[in-house]
């Protein structure tokens, strides 16, 4: 198992999903953790279930640098310092496609997911720095290195991350600060209800059913959970990845290893497609065609 033991971390985005996962993940492997979100039942909840002297809730709009700030100020406060810094908190990006994009749209989407990795690793330096170095971990996604998995501005956006994580590994590594990012594929939380605009409830309940339905888009032959993710990120903040930084981690089930038709033998690719014939098409042709050398 990982191990933190002595180590504080701050998530954000820690109240459901992905970040829910990290907290979990990272409590069992002996961290603090100070959770932040704009949940607040949910954050209060995960607090009392772990208890304050493991988990610090805090309300935190990560496009606001005060409340940024608040959430070290409580780690430093707590438990006395800050080894960790995941920078997880996000949503789905606003959905318009170039043509129709609004620059309000697009701000507020790079607001969330890209400049709050930047503010929030900005900050965690001087603290870090007390500390003779840390951990800097950056929630990506796969829309960062292939289309068509997400709008136009979250992908953007991701992009970023990925870039920046690298920029900063090699800016910080004076100080023994390292970074890394995640890029995670098909993982079933709330994020794509929340997307089409579902209350917080159906969203979750959405999770489940993409949970149990999309295991077909992926070589694993299963969908990601968010434990899938917490379980790298708490390898990326241990002291056994020292020797990584600057580094973009695919957690996909193999999504991106390829089309389709070079890991499930139904799928007939790009001839066939071009063809207009099916996989059984294309086999009844080919056993006319053995039938006629005979």
């Amino acid at each position: 198992m990982t191990d933190l033991s002595g180590k504080t971390a701050i998530i954000t985005g820690a109240a459901s999903g992905i970040g829910y996962a990290g907290v979990e993940v990272f409590i069992a492997a002996g961290a603090n953790v100070v959770a932040g979100d704009l949940q607040d039942e949910k954050g209060k909840a995960l607090e009392a279930r772990f208890g304050s002297d493991r988990v610090r809730y805090v309300h935190c709009d990560v496009t606001k640098t005060a409340d940024l700030k608040t959430l070290f100020e409580t780690a430093e406060e707590a438990f006395g310092g800050v080894d960790i810094l995941w920078n997880n908190a996000g949503h789905g990006g606003t959905p318009s496609g170039v043509e129709d994009l609004d620059e309000d749209g697009f701000d507020t989407t790079i607001a969330l997911l890209l400049k709050s990795c930047f503010v929030g690793t900005k900050l965690a330096v001087p603290y870090m720095k007390k500390r003779g170095g840390g951990s800097v971990i950056n929630t990506s996604s796969i829309s960062a290195v292939c289309a068509g998995y997400a709008p136009i501005t979250y992908s953007v956006a991701k992009k970023g991350v990925a870039h920046f994580s690298k920029l900063a590994a090699a800016e910080l590594s004076k100080y023994k600060i390292r970074v890394n990012a995640i890029l995670p594929g098909f993982i079933a939380t709330s994020i794509f209800g929340a997307s089409l605009g579902l209350s917080r409830e159906q969203a979750d309940q959405m999770a489940a059913m993409v949970e149990q339905q999309g295991g077909r888009m992926q070589p694993a032959g299963r969908t990601g959970v968010g434990a899938d993710i917490a379980e790298m990120a708490a390898f990326l903040a241990s002291d056994k990845s020292g020797f990584i930084t600057g580094g973009e981690f695919l957690v996909d089930g193999g999504m991106t290893v390829g089309p389709r038709h070079s890991w499930d033998e139904t799928d007939g690719g790009p001839l066939l497609d071009a063809l207009g014939i099916s996989v059984e098409q294309a086999e009844q042709m080919r056993l006319a065609m053995e039938a006629e050398k005979n």
